[in-house]
C-alpha cells in the first residue's frame, strides 16, 4: 500500500473555520476504515495543534500521512516560535490573548494533549521563525 497524504492550510485568527482540518480529517480516516481510538487519537493532535496555530502562529500547514502501520502528522506553522519548551509543555500554561480566551480556547492543554495522544512527539522551534511539531501514532 502507498502512503496517502492529507494537507491542510490552518488560516491564523480565524476562529470561525479553527478544527475544520481536523474534522475533514476524521471524516478520511473514517471511509479508510482505521479503528475509532486511532481516529479519536489523530483527531485530538490534529485539532489541538491547529487551534494552536490559529491562536499562536499567523497559521500553517497540516500534513497528515496514512502509511501502512502509522500515521504521521507534522503540524508547520508561520508563528514566533516557543522560546521554553519545557514551560510551554506545563498543562495549564499558556500565553492565548484575552480573544482566544474569550471564545474558550487557550486553557494551555494543547501540547500536553498532543502529547499525551501521540506514541511518538517531537517540536522543533527557531524563536522569530515558527514551530514544527511531529506526531507519530502506530496503527497496531
Amino acid at each position: 500500500m502507498q502512503d496517502i497524504v492529507f494537507r491542510s492550510e490552518v488560516d491564523g485568527n480565524d476562529y470561525q473555520r479553527a478544527g475544520e482540518a481536523s474534522r475533514h480529517t476524521k471524516s478520511a480516516l473514517k471511509r479508510l476504515g482505521l479503528p475509532p481510538e486511532i481516529i479519536r487519537r489523530v483527531g485530538v493532535c490534529m485539532y489541538e495543534g491547529e487551534i494552536n496555530m490559529v491562536i499562536h502562529a499567523d497559521g500553517g500547514t497540516a500534513t497528515l500521512t496514512v502509511g501502512i502501520d502509522k500515521i504521521v502528522i507534522e503540524l508547520k506553522d508561520h508563528g514566533p516560535g516557543i522560546p521554553d519548551i519545557d514551560l510551554a509543555m506545563q498543562e495549564g500554561w499558556s500565553t492565548a490573548n484575552t480573544e482566544a480566551q474569550t471564545l474558550g480556547f487557550g486553557a494551555g492543554m494543547g501540547l500536553p494533549n498532543m502529547k499525551r495522544s501521540s506514541d511518538e512527539f517531537k517540536i522543533d522551534t527557531v524563536v522569530g521563525e515558527g514551530t514544527t511539531v511531529t506526531m507519530t501514532i502506530y496503527i497496531k
